[in-house]
Parts: C-alpha cells; sequence; structure tokens
C-alpha cells in the first residue's frame, strides 16, 4: 500500500499503509508469543500493537475529511 501511495499520493493510502503495517507486526507478536515463546505473555504488547495500528487508521480516516 505504501508503495500505492508514493505513485498515487493518495493521502488515505498514506494512513491504510502504516495501519496494515501496524497489523503485520501484531501479526508477527502473535507467532512470537504461541510459537516461539509460548512461556512470555506478549499480549499487552499485542494490544498496543494493534490499538496503534487502529488509532493511525482512525485519525487517517478524520484528517482526510477535513
Amino acid at each position: 500500500m505504501l508503495s500505492t501511495y508514493r505513485r498515487n499520493r493518495g493521502r488515505l493510502l498514506f494512513w491504510s499503509g502504516l495501519c496494515f503495517i501496524g497489523m503485520s507486526v501484531n501479526n508477527i507478536l502473535l507467532v512470537l508469543d504461541k510459537l516461539v515463546f509460548p512461556e512470555i505473555d506478549l499480549l499487552p504488547l499485542r494490544l498496543v500493537s494493534a490499538l496503534v495500528a487502529l488509532l493511525l487508521l482512525l485519525f487517517g480516516l478524520i484528517y482526510e475529511t477535513k
């Protein structure tokens, strides 16, 4: 999405791309939490990464309507 943003300069693509990166980080943390480090609880870190990703998209949606 960010490569498409560089070509088209659609601001909503930028915010969507940042949200996608945040959700990817969340999924990586999920794999690390459940498969690699099952004895360590990474749930708070996963929740923070998901919250940041969604807040970025929400900010972009609100900011682009003004």
